[in-house]
């Protein structure tokens, strides 16, 4: 998978926003909150609550390329969620190489369960969260998304709602060519990433297997929307629609949005992230009585 940053993704956003003349909404919260520590570092999300909430919580996915830094994301942009009364909480993880992607996903995974734990402190409900994130982001709110009653035991796993850009749905298939070893596989500098000998085709099948959203779809996975460019040459538009093909196949709710002639990213991005909210405001339910502030 070639290398993205995503400080280049979130200042496009910024940008945009700046552009609009957007305001974002006050908060009656902000701050941070550490959920663990992986090789000696602190791991961390932001969390930010607009003055009026609707109750519900959004995880942001602060992930490019595997690697996160909790500056990359600013509640400017979130505002389409924050002004509809969205609470955030951006989660960062170390990045790789420092962590291996299993170790990325075991931490953002103890960081939902973090997010669970304390949900009545945030006044949020536990039960109806949503995740959102792009490239490297958007596998992470995947993996969480279709492996997350693994962690809780019960249907409704972690999440109950996922909004994505560009996701990596099958790290086995580069679906790109130019991306392929002679064995068929990724590049080996990208196996690598996973902590195993990249020459050792038996653990990268069952590593990749596991750490691939693509083969743990089923009927109880969370509505998903994806929005991608066909014209994406960092990740293959091929990885949306095999996702969507599961989906249909084990028959849970998905969507895919096709951008035309776009890439990794494009200059109206903000006005995609409307559709997020959107998403949200459609399958994510609300307490009885939204708590106001």
């Amino acid at each position: 998978m070639k290398t993205s940053r995503t400080t280049t993704f979130l200042l496009g956003l910024a940008l945009a926003l700046g552009a609009a003349g957007c305001t974002t909404p006050k908060l009656a919260q902000q701050k941070r909150v550490v959920y663990g520590e992986r090789h000696d570092h602190e791991l961390a999300y932001e969390f930010m609550q607009p003055r009026k909430t609707n109750g519900l919580g959004v995880v942001v996915m602060v992930s490019g390329s595997w690697r996160s830094d909790p500056d990359d994301f600013k509640p400017m942009m979130g505002r389409a969620f924050l002004r509809r009364g969205y609470s955030l909480f951006a989660v960062s993880h170390l990045s790789q190489p420092e962590a291996t992607i299993p170790e990325i996903y075991d931490d953002v995974t103890r960081a939902v369960q973090h997010i669970r734990e304390h949900a009545g402190e945030y006044g949020v409900d536990p039960g109806q969260l949503g995740v959102v994130g792009a490239s490297a982001g958007g596998h992470l709110s995947l993996m969480v998304a279709t492996r997350g009653k693994e962690t809780t035991g019960k249907p409704d796993g972690l999440v109950r709602a996922v909004a994505i850009f560009f996701p990596v749905t099958d790290v086995l298939k580069p679906g790109n060519p130019d991306k392929t070893e002679n064995d068929g596989g990724p590049l080996k500098r990208f196996r690598k990433l996973f902590g195993i000998d990249p020459d050792d085709l038996d653990a990268w099948n069952r590593i990749g297997r596991e750490l691939s959203p693509l083969y743990h779809v089923d009927a109880d996975t969370p509505p998903v929307l994806i929005i991608h460019g066909d014209d994406d040459e960092v990740v293959s538009f091929q990885q949306s629609e095999w996702y969507i093909e599961a989906a249909e196949k084990h028959g849970s709710t998905a969507k895919l949005i096709r951008k035309r002639g776009k890439g990794h990213g494009w200059a109206t991005i903000l006005w995609d992230i409307r559709k997020f909210a959107n998403w949200f405001d459609e399958h994510l339910e609300p307490p009885v009585q939204p708590s106001g502030r």
